[in-house]
Order: C-alpha cells, then sequence, then structure tokens
C-alpha cells in the first residue's frame, strides 16, 4: 500500500511538471530573424512548426503555428509563433517629453471625510481598494476623468456603491463603499485620484518604415504608489532642458525639462514594464536623420566589452556619442529590463552628468555596428554604474 501511494505520488508529481512546464509558455511569441527558441526539454515533448509569411505595418513578418505534441501524436496545445524579417531602426538618443492619460482614474491615496455632522469617517475603510488601482467604472457607468468621477459619486446620494478596478491588469469589483455627504454637501469616497502624468525621457529609437518609437526601456510608474500608470491615450512632445542636477553616490542626478509651450509630435498607446512605444508624427521637430540605421543584435552577439550610447544633455538637445564599458551581460533574462550591467567610462559624460542620470534613461546602446539595447537603470551607490535593458524584448514589446 505504501509503495503505491508513493508511485501515485510520483506520478502526480511528473504530470504536474510537464503541464506547468506548457502551460507556462505563452499563447502569442514573437522571435527576431534567426533567434533560437529556448524551451524547457522533457522527455516526449516535441515541437512541430507551420510557416506562412504576411506583410503588417509595411513590414514582412511570417506567421506560424508552433504545435506542442505529447509523443509526437498527441496535441497538447497550440502556440503563434511571429517572426520578425530584417528590422533596422534609426537610434535617437533625443530628450522628449509625454503626457499620458489613464484608463480611468489612479488611486494615489486615501483620507478622511469630514461629513454633514463634523465626524471623520473613511467611506473605504471596509473595501479591498488600494493605491495603485484604477477606478474605470461606478455603478456601470464608465469614469474617464477626475470630473466622471465627482459626477457619478455625487449621483449615487450616498447609496451603496458598486466600483469596478483594474489592479495589475486584471479587473476587481468592489461592492461595499457608501459615499459619504460631506460638510460642502459633495458625496465623496475619500480617495486621492489622478487622472493624467507627464514627464521627460530619452528616445531610444524610430523605425521609419512604420513610424513607431521606443523610449525610456522602463514604464512610467505613479510618484506616489510607484505602480506602472495603465493608459488609454497619451501625447509625444518636444520638451527643453531647464537644468542638468549631477549625480553622486547617494544622491541620483537628473535632467529637468519642460513640456510647457512645447509642440506635440506623436501618439503615445502603450506604457510597459518594457517602455513607453506610440507613433512619431513629426521628424521634423527633432531633426532625426533616418539614414543612420542600425540592425537588431540578437543577444548572442553583445558582447562584454566596449560600447557606446547615444544621448543629449543640454538645451541644445544635440546627441553625443559617449563610451561605456559592459561588465555582466544575463542572456536568460526575460522577465525584467535589467539585460546587461554596465558602466560610464567616457570622462566627458561622467563630467557633465557624474554617470548615469534621470532623464537618460532609454538612450541607445550600439556595439559593433548593431543596436544592442538602452540604458534603463542606475546604481544609487555610484552613478558611473547601471543597468541596460536588450534590444530584442523592446522590440518584441513594441510588435504585441
Amino acid at each position: 500500500m505504501k509503495i503505491k501511494t508513493i508511485l501515485t505520488i510520483f506520478f502526480l508529481f511528473i504530470l504536474y511538471m510537464y503541464v506547468a512546464n506548457v502551460t507556462l509558455i505563452p499563447e502569442n511569441i514573437i522571435v527576431l530573424r534567426n533567434e533560437n527558441l529556448k524551451f524547457n526539454s522533457m522527455p516526449g515533448i516535441s515541437f512541430k512548426e507551420t510557416m506562412k509569411t504576411f506583410s503588417l505595418d509595411n513590414e514582412t513578418k511570417m506567421d506560424s503555428s508552433l504545435e506542442i505534441n505529447l509523443f509526437e501524436n498527441i496535441n497538447l496545445r497550440n502556440v503563434n509563433l511571429t517572426t520578425l524579417e530584417e528590422i533596422e531602426i534609426v537610434p535617437v538618443g533625443k530628450i522628449v517629453g509625454l503626457k499620458l492619460y489613464t484608463n480611468g482614474v489612479l488611486v494615489v491615496g486615501m483620507t478622511e471625510i469630514e461629513d454633514e455632522s463634523n465626524n471623520l469617517v473613511k467611506p473605504y475603510e471596509k473595501t479591498d481598494i488600494k493605491e495603485g488601482d484604477m477606478i474605470i467604472e461606478i455603478n456601470g457607468e464608465e469614469i474617464d476623468d477626475i470630473q466622471d468621477l465627482k459626477n457619478t459619486v455625487n449621483k449615487t446620494s450616498g447609496k451603496q456603491s458598486e466600483i469596478k478596478l483594474l489592479r495589475e491588469g486584471k479587473s476587481i469589483v468592489v461592492s461595499n463603499i457608501k459615499p459619504v455627504k460631506s460638510f460642502n454637501n459633495e458625496y465623496k469616497l475619500g480617495l486621492w485620484v489622478k487622472d493624467a502624468a507627464t514627464g521627460v525621457g530619452t528616445m531610444t529609437y524610430y523605425e521609419p518604415e512604420t513610424k513607431k518609437f521606443a523610449l525610456l526601456g522602463h514604464g512610467i510608474t505613479d510618484a506616489d504608489t510607484n505602480s506602472l500608470i495603465y493608459i488609454d491615450s497619451g501625447e509625444l512632445v518636444t520638451s527643453k532642458v531647464v537644468s542638468v542636477k549631477k549625480g553622486e553616490s547617494g544622491n541620483p542626478g537628473e535632467i529637468r525639462g519642460t513640456i510647457l509651450k512645447q509642440k506635440t509630435i506623436g501618439n503615445v498607446d502603450k506604457n510597459s514594464s518594457f517602455g513607453v512605444f506610440g507613433v512619431l508624427n513629426d521628424l521634423t521637430s527633432l531633426n532625426i536623420d533616418t539614414s543612420k540605421r542600425y540592425k537588431i543584435a540578437l543577444r548572442n552577439e553583445i558582447q562584454e566589452g566596449k560600447a557606446k550610447i547615444l544621448c543629449s544633455t543640454d538645451d541644445t538637445n544635440k546627441v553625443d556619442e559617449y563610451e561605456i564599458e559592459i561588465e555582466k551581460i544575463y542572456k536568460e533574462n526575460d522577465s525584467n529590463n535589467k539585460s546587461m550591467l554596465l558602466r560610464i567610462t567616457d570622462e566627458k559624460l561622467i563630467e557633465k552628468t557624474g554617470g548615469i542620470i534621470r532623464g537618460l534613461s532609454g538612450a541607445p546602446i550600439i556595439q559593433n555596428n548593431k543596436f544592442i539595447g538602452a540604458i534603463t537603470n542606475v546604481l544609487v551607490s555610484n552613478p558611473e554604474i547601471g543597468y541596460g535593458i536588450f534590444a530584442d524584448l523592446m522590440i518584441k514589446e513594441m510588435n504585441k
């Protein structure tokens, strides 16, 4: 009996390992040409690929279906596989501005409400609402901005209401909240919210065939909640550098820029962990030379050693080249934007900025005449050292 139990547990464990490995494979996979797919190999599991070529956004792509089979005959699931063919980008390195508009309103804080009897109450206290949640509906009515929220909450007249939230991209419904009538005769939830975000950063690249752009190499997060902002739309605008604060150990520097009275030059359609993406409509305002094009480096082409970054650090927005050293490469990392450990070695940039500072995120990295990635993070303890993201992660995210 004991042996039978052990064998059953062993069988269930093996079955779990197979199911876990197969279900972890995404439904849609994007690869670059000549990039090798890597899956955890397990006895009896095989992959069969069928291909077709198509055109999308003036770009040739190969689409295929990847069958995952057990013992070659039992189909476990199918995966859509898209191969991007011969992409060339123009590295930019210029400072630009962003205006992002949320899908709903973002909860950034909570506060007590003084009701009409002068009591301090917390309408949200027994709910699951958290900072970083996005309110998208109240009682079935869509919430697009703060004014929508105010109008809809006032229409409840203090009755128990249902709020639909987005949390980390997943929908949640809260149905046990009663807005409170405040001393000024308005109904309130006791939530601090915002419906837009602005900032400046470095544009990484432009793709001439599709007019798409990418910048930052990381997502824009809310300063109050440190959560990724899920956007409904956004604008790319020109930016003017106001000043540069030099970085030092324990005190990161930054490029301070303004987007006031600047020109809208494109649309933003995605804010993700691997960058901000959209379409550039006005090349002339950024003075981008589209003749300087680079192919995308595969990860196995990236080497430890010398490389260069392109970036702007003054109000002329003139792009200069600076030398860096790639010290370590994390080739298997697909989970975050810390793909490469790098060091600024160019004394001219160190003299200007102290190293990597806020605003330089997105500066394109070039090695062996190929685009290999972009700067994303800095070590607070040493601004000369930071991280970069692989080019393929940004390209794939842009094409999702």
